[in-house]
């Protein structure tokens, strides 16, 4: 038997619990992990709750990362006792996922831990950091170089924002950030932040075209936000799009792309091929502060993801959520 949070939908309505499931319950795989850590995402958050349809089949087991050691293989790749890592591919939505003290994969959805960090480490990055290393992979391979002019990160107080502030500032960038939150002015500046800009200031309707501000930006809101960040950026310039918490539409007009030749790069961290997984984990490796990682993060058990969510739906929460899955 172990642990798990379970999510049901039935003629009793939607409900996460904390339960007990048996090693027989889980589903097919070529891979069992006992589940180390596991994180608390905003995708996770929306299917504990039940307020987005990110769930596609009942019962699951949500927690799109998880973190642990190879109790049973039948994968070439993996044998027992290996430590591995797993961030996306449906686990949490259409597959049980890490938010339980055991998990039956797919091998080919894992890689290696990677030697810079420890497992909690790890899932202190998640695929927040991990998603956020994509973004500034694109903006590099873009051409962008600090001497360019500021790079915008929106949503700058949530996982992926609280990274790619991170990151960018120590590879020389001068970074803009907008936040909702700005009585969290100072931590953003021991992340990084140049400038602070008010959220309100980009989440509603725009202009087509409006006075070039930053050369890149690194967008996980969506909507107007993402249209106005679009609107904004420098001739040439790069927008990576990686998340949609003002909304998945996109109010935008084309201006900022033929007229100025804007690039919108949309980050798929869900089903990207091993290689660029690799390298983005090698990367954070390199950039990475782990005792920063204090900054970023704070650690719940098992039982606290249920309220912890509602928390982080509500705006309540900075950083990252880290979840012990064996406390």
């Amino acid at each position: 038997m172990f642990k798990a949070l379970l999510i049901s939908k039935d003629e009793q309505g939607y409900r996460t619990e904390l339960t007990q499931l048996d090693d027989h319950q889980l589903p097919a795989g070529d891979v069992t992990v006992a589940v180390d850590y596991s994180t608390l995402n905003y995708k996770d958050a929306l299917a504990i709750a039940g307020t987005s349809p990110i769930v596609r089949s009942f019962p699951m087991v949500p927690g799109i990362d998880l973190v642990g050691t190879i109790e049973n293989s039948h994968h070439a790749d993996y044998r027992v006792g290996d430590k591995v890592l797993l961030n996306g591919w449906g686990v949490g939505e259409s597959h049980w996922g890490g938010l339980a003290q055991k998990a039956c994969l797919q091998g080919d959805w894992l890689i290696p831990l990677p030697t810079a960090f420890t497992p909690e480490q790890t899932m202190a990055i998640g695929t927040a950091g991990y998603t956020a290393m994509l973004c500034v992979l694109a903006i590099e391979k873009h051409g962008i170089t600090p001497s360019m002019g500021s790079v915008l990160v929106t949503g700058a107080n949530g996982g992926v924002g609280s990274f790619a502030l991170s990151i960018l500032a120590k590879l020389g960038y001068t970074v803009t950030v907008s936040t909702g939150r700005p009585q969290e002015a100072e931590y953003l500046k021991q992340l990084g932040a140049a400038e602070i800009i008010e959220r309100s200031s980009l989440s509603e309707p725009g202009r087509p075209l409006a006075k070039e501000r930053w050369v890149a930006a690194v967008d996980s809101v969506g909507s107007h936000t993402l249209a106005n960040v679009c609107a904004a950026t420098a001739s040439e310039g790069i927008v990576a799009a990686c998340g949609l918490a003002q909304g998945m539409d996109l109010p935008a007009s084309v201006a900022p792309f033929i007229l100025r030749g804007v690039t919108l790069r949309g980050i798929n961290c869900v089903t990207r091929p091993k290689a660029d997984r690799i390298e983005a984990w090698q990367r954070l490796g390199e950039l990475i502060d782990p005792q920063q990682l204090a900054l970023i993060t704070h650690t719940i058990g098992l039982a606290e993801a249920i309220p912890v969510a509602r928390q982080l739906l509500d705006g309540q929460v900075r950083g990252r959520v880290v979840v012990d899955v064996n406390r």
